[in-house]
């Protein structure tokens, strides 16, 4: 069963979406901003229950007053969660940049065993990211130090980067 809930935040109402299994936990399988590019809208037959995001929902404040620097979180291995292989290879990726560091395309290329041309398959598979924030896609930039391509929106991209404190300018 697909559940959801609204929390609200710095870039705006954010939508979770989750899948709950038989023991009545909720794995997290997106997270969308408002105005998202390819954002999770709330489906039919989709039951709302905010009870279920309670923990995501206090580390994302702690997350935005500095308070938390990595979520601790089950996500969903089906449903909106899921992706390709190639996909699910570079999001792991992506976990593993640190709190308040950034790293290019190029270098995420070469973690997942992709190079040359694999650069832009790589930053498409970062474009289809359902969790933002929580997986941090806000932190790979262009080589060239760049702010580069953010599917919720340059703008945030930016503060999410200024929060941690990356933001070379």
């Amino acid at each position: 069963m697909t559940v959801y809930a609204y929390v609200d935040g710095p870039l705006g109402e954010m939508l979770l979406t989750g899948e709950e299994s038989a023991d009545g936990r909720t794995a997290l399988a997106s997270l969308s901003l408002p105005g998202q590019k390819g954002g999770v809208v709330v489906r039919e037959g989709w039951r709302h229950d905010p009870e279920a995001f309670l923990g995501i929902a206090t580390q994302l404040r702690a997350y935005f007053t500095g308070g938390l620097t990595r979520f601790d979180l089950a996500y969903a291995h089906t449903g909106t969660g899921t992706g390709t292989d190639f996909q699910r290879r570079v999001w792991r990726a992506l976990e593993d940049i640190p709190y308040g560091t950034t790293v290019t395309y190029g270098e995420i290329a070469a973690r997942v065993g992709a190079s040359g041309a694999g650069v832009r398959a790589v930053g498409t598979a970062i474009g289809r990211n359902p969790l933002l924030v929580v997986r941090p896609c806000h932190r790979v930039i262009g080589a060239d130090g760049a702010l580069r391509g953010y599917a919720g929106g340059l703008e945030r991209k930016e503060r999410l980067l200024g929060l941690e404190g990356a933001l070379i300018r």
